[in-house]
């Protein structure tokens, strides 16, 4: 059986960068904290940890003093920063630059339509680390949509501004944009921004034309991950033999039965020695 792993599949640079980060401190000390966990996929976590890295919350990060904390890549509100300042908390800023742009951009928007009644719309999932983030440039006053039910939050008699999180489908941003578009009492008043990755968004042609030239799929992610979430979506419509896996564990031999070629994919943040790991489990199984 003919096994391949995506070679656009692995960590994006945000998070290989954070990670280097961290593995290059933890060379010289025992521990470090991390605000959350580093990345969306529990077994580099655990091999991370392993090496001294401990994952914390926004709780127990408000007690510590003294001490140094790494920022992971989907960045952090202007409040953690507040609170570093505050108690002599040393911040390792491993934010992704993409990320740190649209930040920016949301805050410097937020000041200018301020006089003018204008609303900042961000296409999300509620409650993500990068969505926390960048309502935290608006001093809490942004509105996260995630779904058609969530637009009732929207006045849609003022202008709106809508950004996405950089990770989320463009497809479906284009469809959220068009529902709201819809309800615009002026559709001029709507601005819709462009802010998903570009690694991410140039994913999706390519994920599909891989994912039609096998007769399996086995696509790799942490469960958390919401990039993981949308290109296994992207995987199943181009291929409908495709199967969402943590770990080699969870792979089963039952799917390979008449199977030729296998293909093994990823999220941004699945590191590519677990796919390779995943593919090895597949050579070995007994069919």
């Amino acid at each position: 059986m003919k096994i391949e792993l995506d070679p656009n599949s692995g960590f994006c640079f945000g998070v290989t960068n954070a990670i280097k980060m961290a593995e290059d401190i933890l060379d010289n000390q025992d521990i470090l904290y991390c605000l959350g966990d580093i990345v969306h996929n529990n077994v580099e976590v655990n091999r991370l940890k392993e090496l001294g890295l401990i994952s914390i919350n926004h709780e127990e990060y408000a007690t510590l003093h003294d001490t140094s904390v790494l920022i992971r890549a989907h960045g952090e509100p202007p409040l953690t920063y507040d609170i570093a300042e505050k108690q002599n908390i040393y911040l390792i800023d491993a934010t992704c630059p993409v990320v740190l742009r649209l930040q920016d951009r949301i805050k410097r928007l937020d000041e200018q339509i301020f006089s003018d009644g204008g609303q900042v719309v961000i296409y999300g999932k509620h409650g993500h680390a990068e969505v926390v983030g960048l309502i935290g440039q608006t001093d809490g006053k942004a509105i996260v949509v995630m779904d058609e039910n969530d637009l009732k939050r929207v006045d849609f008699s003022r202008p709106v501004h809508l950004f996405s999180q950089t990770t989320r489908k463009i497809k479906d941003y284009q469809e959220i944009a068009l529902l709201i578009r819809k309800r615009m009492t002026n559709p001029e008043n709507l601005t819709v921004h462009n802010s998903i990755c570009p690694s991410v968004s140039g994913r999706e042609p390519e994920l599909k034309e891989f994912a039609k030239t096998h007769d399996i799929i086995i696509f790799v992610s942490g469960e958390k991950s919401s990039n993981g979430k949308m290109l296994s979506k992207v995987c199943k419509e181009a291929n409908t033999n495709t199967f969402f896996v943590s770990k080699p564990e969870d792979i089963k031999v039952s799917w390979f039965t008449n199977m030729n070629s296998v293909g093994i994919s990823g999220a941004t943040s699945t590191p590519w020695w677990l796919m390779e790991r995943v593919a090895e489990t597949i050579k070995n199984l007994k069919l």
